[in-house]
């Protein structure tokens, strides 16, 4: 599979009120292969979506009528409890801190993006790819927040500078692979810092995808 294309027959369902925004996005995933089941313009609307087609994945807004504020991030909460196999990518025009710990509390196959990575093509099409591949992904924009905001008891402070690297990519979804391709180093090296991490975070021995899970969980509680 292409990096930036799609499996084929993966199935999207897109909600956003903005019609143009919406109507690009669904010409965008077209172009690269998706099948776009549907399109909704507000949180109830695309939840009778979802029952009914049972995407493979949903790109909703985080905002969305009639309130503007969270119907997005609430539908996709309904839309995990019932269909846990769905993945969900959730857009924000701004960086929302608590807003998207909440959403990414909720496991693997979710993503929490700012609006403006849907520009570039290739990096918006790579992170639909990784979240229905399995992967959490994380705006690299909320990954630099919570580092300029860590909290004074830092449980991540027993880490070092590498580590920190590694985790904050982790928290972007990247593999192992792909963190020592942007990191410049082996593959067998990332391993090592990974097993570290873990081992300094006194995660759990509850299977290696659960352990990373957490370890990302612990990166973004402790802005």
């Amino acid at each position: 599979m292409d990096a930036v294309g799609a499996r084929e027959g993966t199935r999207v369902v897109i909600a956003d009120d903005d019609v143009l925004l919406r109507e690009g996005v669904a010409s965008l995933l077209t172009g690269a292969g998706f099948t776009v089941v549907g399109q909704a313009g507000d949180s109830g609307e695309l939840l009778t979506l979802v029952r009914e087609t049972v995407p493979d994945l949903v790109v909703t807004d985080i905002r969305m009528p009639p309130t503007h504020t969270t119907e997005g991030l609430d539908a996709a909460k309904v839309i995990r409890g019932e269909l846990p196999n769905v993945a969900i990518l959730v857009l924000s025009a701004h960086v929302d801190v608590e807003h998207a710990m909440e959403l990414l509390s909720g496991g693997q196959r979710i993503g929490y993006l700012l609006k403006s990575r849907v520009i570039d093509v290739t990096d918006f099409l790579e992170t639909l790819h990784r979240i229905t591949g399995g992967a959490s992904v994380v705006d690299p924009a909320l990954v630099q927040e919570l580092f300029a905001a860590q909290r004074r008891e830092d449980p991540l402070a027993v880490l070092t500078e590498r580590e920190h690297e590694v985790l904050a990519l982790m928290a972007e979804g990247r593999s192992n692979a792909g963190i020592a391709h942007q990191l410049w180093v082996t593959e067998g090296t990332v391993e090592k810092h990974v097993r570290s991490i873990l081992s300094k975070l006194n995660l759990p021995d509850t299977g290696e995808d659960h352990r990373r899970v957490l370890a990302v969980i612990t990166f973004l509680d402790s802005r």
